[in-house]
């Protein structure tokens, strides 16, 4: 490879969102892009989580994008492997393999005033580009908590999201920290195998069966032969889902019926009252996400499992210490604590025209125009950006729609010829922001009660969009070049007077 290459776009991250930004641009006929990816293979997320009992949470035919549907789907909820696999057949079906430089994270990304482009860093060589699409994802770089005295523990330490299959866990004292998506899987999965499995819950969740089965031979040569009724599942699938928006979204008080569904599952499983009750959330289901398990609360039922209801909040040795006092003895300890969601780590590789990093001119709040585009960063887009979270249905959704944004974008970019860039107008971005923060108040996410990832450090939801996916696709089909301040190579300065305009905190 040259010590230098310019491409029209790079790609950032091989996940859903990256792999799919690939395709789109080829679909358009556009071929001079590269793919950074950091690892040495596909699949994102669905590379880096690789823990025991790791699957989706959303219908196999849903999560899975609508121009390479999938009719061999072995379960109705796919696990890990199989996910990772579609991406892996996804890559090599629409020839994306020349495009992507594995092994080449991203170091800095600087835009070059006069130039009008990225000038790109990496660990594998040195790029530029007129665009940059950012597909990190906003589950990329795992969460852990400043635990005083972590450093003298003497057994292994682990994040979900960094599993070490080396490390046997036969036999072991084993703590799980946190109980989200990925603690809802891990728990009922190594409680078979260890001595003692103590989970730390600083709040629980509300969790519903799962209602998974596996796809039989017949029916999936019936998606194979008769393609649409792939295309119909999915519809009925997406369907469903968004018929429920609107609990989530304007009556959070219509999902009282199935909090009442969430205990009858506790119930049927956990016998004793004090777990029950340590168990039971005391906020709005939805709140938090909804987790879906129907092995979770046998697994806690079990003589080898202890519930502490409280936080880790000191190791002395191979002692845990919870905040009520609780001590435990482990001899591992798995974080299940989440991402870095709201403080998106990218943002601070992405340096602007006057040498401001986008997560400086994000410390007030994460925010982007239609989810996609940061004032001040011209030519720069992401794939699930802020406000582009969906609580309840496929993230695939959501992220088609940003491409068709992108496609787009880059139309506009040939429509005005020559070297150009686009730059969000601060105005635009905050009018966006002030219309999505003003439905969200009603939302259960942000009434419900709870304290979640949803919300940054000031307590804003940066996160959901608090629609309907279909209303989503209608705002992102065209790019609104009023939105948008034009630049040229002769200043690199707006055409209007909207370079007085500041970026909203």
């Amino acid at each position: 490879m040259a010590e230098h290459e310019h491409v029209r776009v790079a790609v950032i991250g091989t996940g859903f969102g990256g792999l799919g930004a690939a395709v789109r641009l080829r679909r358009e006929g556009i071929t001079d892009f590269v793919v950074l990816e950091r690892a040495g293979s596909v699949g994102g997320t669905w590379r880096d989580n690789s823990y025991p009992g790791c699957a989706c949470d959303v219908p196999s035919h849903l999560y899975s994008f609508s121009f390479a549907p999938n009719p061999d789907w072995p379960r109705s909820f796919s696990g890990q492997e199989h996910i990772r696999a579609y991406l892996e057949r996804v890559t090599d079906t629409f020839g994306l393999r020349p495009h992507i430089r594995f092994n080449a994270e991203v170091k800095r990304m600087t835009w070059d005033v006069e130039r009008l482009r990225w000038d790109i860093e990496t660990t594998a060589g040195d790029w530029s580009a007129d665009v940059v699409v950012s597909a990190t994802g906003p589950l990329s770089e795992p969460k852990l908590p400043d635990v005083p005295g972590l450093d003298t523990f003497p057994g292994k330490v682990f994040h979900s999201a960094r599993w070490d299959h080396d490390y046997d866990l036969r036999g072991k004292r084993v703590a799980v920290i946190g109980t989200g998506a990925s603690a809802i899987q891990i728990v009922p999965s190594i409680q078979p195998q260890v001595e003692k499995l103590t989970l730390f819950q600083r709040t629980p969740a509300w969790v519903l069966p799962r209602m998974d089965r596996p796809i039989g031979a017949a029916e999936r040569a019936v998606h194979r032969a008769l393609p649409f009724t792939t295309k119909l599942r999915r519809g009925l699938l997406w369907g469903i889902r968004e018929l429920q928006v609107q609990a989530f979204t304007k009556h959070p008080g219509e999902l009282g019926f199935v909090e009442q569904l969430a205990k009858r599952n506790m119930a049927r499983a956990v016998k004793d009252p004090e777990l029950r009750a340590k168990l039971t959330p005391d906020y709005r289901i939805g709140c938090k996400r909804i987790l879906l398990s129907s092995t979770y609360y046998p697994a806690l039922a079990q003589p080898n499992v202890d519930v502490v209801a409280s936080g880790l909040t000191e190791v002395r040795g191979s002692t845990l210490v919870a905040a009520d006092g609780t001590e435990t003895e482990a001899d591992a300890i798995v974080f299940s604590t989440g991402f870095h969601v709201t403080d998106m780590p990218i943002a601070e590789r992405v340096v602007g025209p006057e040498g401001k990093t986008l997560s400086e001119a994000w410390s007030g709040g994460v925010q982007a125009l239609r989810g996609a585009s940061a004032a001040g960063f011209p030519n720069w887009m992401t794939i699930i950006g802020p406000n582009t979270g969906l609580g309840n249905s496929s993230m695939i959704l959501m992220i088609e729609s940003q491409l068709n944004y992108m496609a787009d974008y880059l139309r506009q970019l040939d429509v005005l010829g020559g070297r150009v860039a686009l730059d969000a107008r601060p105005s635009a971005v905050r009018a966006w922001n002030h219309r999505v923060q003003e439905r969200m108040k009603r939302t259960v996410w942000n009434t419900g009660g709870c304290t979640s990832w949803y919300l940054d450090a000031s307590g804003r939801n940066t996160t959901i969009w608090p629609g309907t996916t279909a209303e989503f696709r209608r705002a992102t089909r065209r790019v609104d070049l009023a939105e948008y301040a034009v630049l040229r190579p002769a200043d690199a300065r707006p055409e209007t007077g909207a370079e007085n305009e500041e970026v909203a905190a």
